[in-house]
């Protein structure tokens, strides 16, 4: 059966970036003291290894942010392709939300970049048919992972906890107002608590 997932790094004040993102700072100041647990970081156990499995396996198809994507705000008046260099992890078609219409682009590894003007449901809809059964995963970043949830789409939603307070930022679940999700399995590490959700009802 095919599954739509979520897979997410949060502060314990419930960011999943720091403020001011940029080319220096992708993930926002501090950003990326979210993510150590999957960065090699020298107290990293095997609780995290099997989060990391999680959090790459993979998946037919993933709905983005054009702020996950890149820093380009606007118009397309550079030629970015990703954070990722010439191989992003994804290996499947990555469905990038946006105002500004642009040309899909492929890259090695079969990831093809797909920019959708018309909205979260309609992204979804093209990553479902791409995914062929296959699964498609919300990679984010918050605003996008909103949309996915006040739409109901979302099957299992895994949050690594950090031991971090970013004080601003992007947060998760602004605006959400039911959650609708229950723990099945927790992991846990010095670096984050893994919590595995699945969707009640």
């Amino acid at each position: 059966m095919s599954e739509t997932t979520c897979h997410r790094s949060v502060s314990l004040d419930g960011f999943v970036a720091g403020p001011e993102q940029s080319l220096e700072n992708p993930l926002g100041k501090r950003g990326l003291e979210l993510h150590s647990w999957h960065l090699g970081d020298a107290r990293t156990n095997e609780a995290d290894r099997t989060a990391s499995g999680w959090l790459m396996r993979p998946r037919g198809a993933y709905v983005m942010g054009r702020n996950m994507f890149g820093p380009i705000r606007g118009e397309w008046d550079q030629d970015w392709r990703g954070w990722w260099g010439a191989e992003p992890p994804y290996h499947a078609p990555v469905f990038v939300l946006t105002h500004h219409a642009h040309k899909p682009i492929e890259m090695e590894g079969g990831t093809t970049f797909f920019f959708v003007t018309d909205g979260f449901d309609a992204a979804y809809a093209q990553a479902l048919e791409m995914a062929a059964g296959k699964g498609v995963d919300i990679a984010g970043g918050a605003s996008t992972v909103r949309q996915a949830l006040l739409a109901g789409v979302i099957d299992e939603l895994t949050l690594d906890i950090t031991p971090v307070l970013l004080g601003a930022g992007e947060r998760l679940f602004d605006g959400i107002e039911t959650f609708g999700f229950e723990p099945v399995e927790v992991l846990q590490s010095p670096l984050a608590t893994h919590i595995r959700y699945r969707r009640t009802g």
